[in-house]
């Protein structure tokens, strides 16, 4: 028989050992949700923002439904190309989407050691004037997280809020 506090125990260890897998990475645009959402989305507007500081992308494929597939290459400012893709898990119009993330093989070919990662689930909160994107990234282990910190994922992701904050106050310029 399992006690209580047994459960308690292990509910908390279960907890812990995922937020040790985790990156949680936070960020509030001066946009509303769903030109936030589109930006983040539409491969015309992925194309503008994505990537840190120097870099571009190339939207080479985005077949944006569950279980449709998506792949980017970000192009270095050395013109050395980083392929990654993966598969929408769940799409919640305007609120949420659940992705795999894996590197692609060129990228892995230059650098075997890269982190897995099992899901990113990307949220879209509103508030009113401005919108809060949550990305919560999923590693194998705790192994694979620190891999993904060492590489700069956090540096990365805020370079390219920079570029997605440049781009939405652009956007809505045009649209008044």
């Amino acid at each position: 028989m399992i006690n209580k506090g047994e459960i308690m125990t292990t509910a908390v260890n279960k907890q812990t050992e995922t937020s040790e897998k985790e990156i949680v990475i936070t960020r509030e645009f001066k946009a509303p949700r769903d030109l936030v959402w589109r930006a983040w989305n539409e491969p015309e507007h992925v194309a503008k923002w994505f990537g840190p500081q120097g870099f571009t992308t190339r939207v080479e494929s985005q077949d944006f439904r569950t279980g449709g597939k998506w792949e980017y290459v970000m192009i270095g400012p050395d013109g050395v190309e980083y392929p990654f893709g993966g598969v929408y898990l769940e799409i919640d119009p305007i609120e949420k989407v659940v992705s795999t993330d894996e590197f692609g093989e060129e990228f892995k070919e230059r650098n075997p050691d890269v982190p897995k990662i099992t899901s990113v689930t990307t949220l879209f909160e509103d508030h009113g004037k401005t919108t809060r994107v949550v990305i919560n990234t999923l590693h194998a282990s705790a192994e694979d997280r620190k891999k993904h910190e060492d590489m700069g994922v956090e540096a990365g992701w805020n370079s390219s809020f920079e570029k997605l904050d440049d781009y939405l106050a652009e956007v809505q310029k045009q649209d008044r």
